[in-house]
């Protein structure tokens, strides 16, 4: 089976509005309210993907089998008070393909294409609740220097920022 990550095009989109509400699903059910969570999910469907896909954000899919298993977005980081120049703003698979090294893979890929742009440094903010990403961060080498809020229906999140110089 092969494996291959490449930049998101057009056609991808459906698949990608998949992952993004099965992985958002597992991800955050039980941390972000289900209101503003399925709000959130709802938003982001197939047009609203090929769209983004479109503009300017960089989008990275990882393809398992000719299927999407996961994406990435990717740019420069919008937090002014870090000095790392680029951001990974999403990256996430679905369920069943989490925990078999496509993560490490595409996190990989999205570092070499900020780099390539000519970012240096990288920053990824994670729900603190979200123990699966905060360890993945982790174990990737990932140094926690940050902390911020997101609000979700009046229920305060906390968020960690973790960077790689």
């Amino acid at each position: 089976m092969t494996i291959g990550i490449r930049k998101a095009e057009p056609q991808d989109a459906e698949a990608i509005a998949d992952v993004h509400q099965q992985a958002w699903r597992g991800a955050y059910s039980g941390i972000i309210p289900h209101r503003a969570l399925n709000g959130m999910i709802n938003r982001r469907g197939t047009q609203w993907w090929a769209n983004a896909i479109r503009r300017a954000a960089t989008v990275l899919v990882v393809e398992i089998g000719g299927s999407v298993a996961g994406y990435a977005t990717i740019g420069r980081n919008r937090a002014r008070e870090l000095s790392q120049q680029g951001e990974i703003y999403e990256l996430y698979l679905r369920p069943e393909y989490q925990g078999i090294g496509l993560g490490s893979r595409l996190f990989a890929a999205a570092r070499q294409r900020l780099a390539e742009s000519g970012l240096a440094g990288l920053v990824v903010w994670a729900l603190e609740e979200n123990v699966g990403a905060l360890s993945f961060y982790e174990g990737a080498g990932g140094r926690d220097i940050a902390e911020g809020v997101e609000i979700f229906d009046h229920k305060a999140v906390k968020k960690v920022a973790f960077v790689w110089d």
